[in-house]
């Protein structure tokens, strides 16, 4: 079903205002193109990433023609401001508090390993997801990029990310900084045979240490999820033309598994 019809039920409050969105008519309104992700909980590895993509790539989406962005956070309007806040998150993007995490499961979103395994606690099911057993399977290729990296990959999203982690003086820094404040040098550029791949070996999962410590860790009671549910669910996003059309819709199939904003503007 078209995600105009699926979430024509599901209204959140932008955490700006207050003010009710209904998703379905939301997107069914659409006259341009806009962008819909569906979150994790905003402490969540997938929920950081999306948000970070999202933050570095708004520009270009825009210039694809994605003149509107809601951004669903599973948690308490406070604990997405704060999300927000971490991120420098344009005021553009509007972000809207799902503490259940309902609009998500209606997308279709994965909830985990054995989501109904009530005899299981949550943060079991989260650990077997971290290690890649059972379903969805995805999460091992998505960490293991991180450290093998990917000479068809694409770090500017990263480099940006860990510009603003730094800034923000979370650790580890690897950015040697111009006067201007813009990018002199990134250590990885010194990666012996490999510093032409396009994702060298361990950048992205120095980015990811860097949103563990500095956000994960030391937010983690202002980003704690409210239901959960929220702890093994994955996300999604789709992006949606005239009358609510999909133009492009993923799902998260593991831990940081989110989608190439590369393949999003090319769909646009």
């Amino acid at each position: 079903a078209k995600p105009a019809v699926t979430l024509r039920d599901i209204s959140l409050p932008r955490v700006s205002d207050g003010e009710q969105i209904n998703l379905g008519k939301a997107l069914e309104s659409t006259t341009g193109k806009t962008m819909l992700v569906l979150g994790t909980y905003a402490g969540d590895f997938n929920m950081i990433e999306y948000a970070q993509r999202v933050r570095a790539f708004w520009p270009q989406l825009q210039e694809k023609g994605v003149s509107r962005c809601m951004m669903v956070v599973n948690g308490e309007a406070p604990s997405c401001s704060r999300l927000a806040e971490l991120l420098d998150l344009p005021e553009a993007i509007e972000l809207l508090s799902d503490p259940s995490g309902e609009a998500g499961r209606k997308f279709g979103v994965s909830r985990g390993f054995r989501p109904d395994d009530k005899g299981m606690s949550p943060s079991l099911k989260l650990f077997f997801m971290g290690i890649g057993l059972g379903p969805p399977w995805m999460t091992l290729p998505a960490v293991l990029t991180g450290y093998f990296g990917n000479p068809d990959g694409r770090r500017e999203w990263i480099e940006a990310a860990l510009l603003q982690g730094q800034e923000a003086g979370r650790w580890p820094a690897v950015l040697e900084l111009g006067a201007d404040g813009t990018i002199a040098k990134n250590k990885f550029d010194d990666t012996p045979l490999l510093s032409g791949w396009g994702c060298r070996p361990f950048e992205l999962a120095t980015l990811r240490l860097q949103n563990l410590v500095g956000i994960q860790l030391k937010e983690r009671a202002a980003l704690k999820f409210a239901d959960e549910r929220c702890l093994t669910q994955l996300g999604g996003c789709t992006v949606v033309g005239p009358g609510g059309e999909a133009m492009y819709s993923w799902v998260d199939q593991g831990l940081c598994d989110v989608p190439d904003m590369h393949s999003i503007l090319e769909a646009l």
